[in-house]
C-alpha cells in the first residue's frame, strides 16, 4: 500500500488532527485511483471518496480501544 500513509492511533500518534485524517484519505485515493490530481470530470467522484475515507477513519479511530485507553 502507499507508504506515505502513516499510522494514526496510539502510541505512533499522539494527536490527530481532520487535517491527519484527511491526508491519508488523499494518499489512499491517489493510490487507487491512480491520479495525482484527478481531471476535471472525476474531481467530484474524486473529492466525495477522499471525504467518505476520511470520514470512516474518524469513525475507526474513534472507535479502536488501545490498551490503555481509547484510540483518540
Amino acid at each position: 500500500m502507499c507508504r506515505s500513509i502513516k499510522t494514526l492511533r496510539p502510541p505512533y500518534a499522539e494527536a490527530v488532527t481532520e487535517d491527519d485524517m484527511r491526508a491519508a484519505a488523499l494518499q489512499y485515493v491517489r493510490k487507487i485511483s491512480g491520479f495525482r490530481r484527478p481531471a476535471a470530470h472525476n474531481a467530484e467522484a474524486f473529492d466525495k471518496a477522499v471525504e467518505a475515507i476520511a470520514a470512516a477513519t474518524g469513525e475507526l479511530l474513534d472507535s479502536l480501544e488501545v490498551r490503555g485507553g481509547v484510540a483518540r
